[in-house]
């Protein structure tokens, strides 16, 4: 699969872990009332909440010619599981260390 073939789902998961799964996370914790939640917590509803777009990464067709991106999607989504659940995803911890300062 050559690099621009790829180029959409790369910028996608980019920013959907932070966009979706963190900024939901802050919305949930916010109204919960819960104003320091530990890194974990915060780390576990970030994924919840990035994992209820999984219909979203099962959309493409299963056909023959989709089957390099589809194995592409589940090596990204795996990652990023991998790097929300580890600390790895900048993105999520700096959105963490916002809430827990702001509020």
């Amino acid at each position: 699969m050559r690099n621009d073939e790829r180029f959409e789902i790369q910028r996608a998961f980019d920013l959907l872990p932070h966009v979706t799964g963190s900024s939901w996370a802050v919305i949930w914790f916010r109204m919960k009332g819960i104003k320091k939640p530990t890194r974990e917590e915060y780390r576990e509803k970030t994924l919840e909440y990035f994992e209820k777009i999984n219909p979203i990464f099962e959309s493409l067709p299963k056909d023959e010619e989709f089957a390099a991106i589809n194995k592409y999607v589940d090596f990204r989504k795996a990652e990023e599981i991998k790097k929300i659940k580890s600390g790895e995803n900048n993105e999520v911890e700096t959105r963490y260390d916002r809430y827990v300062d702001y509020g």
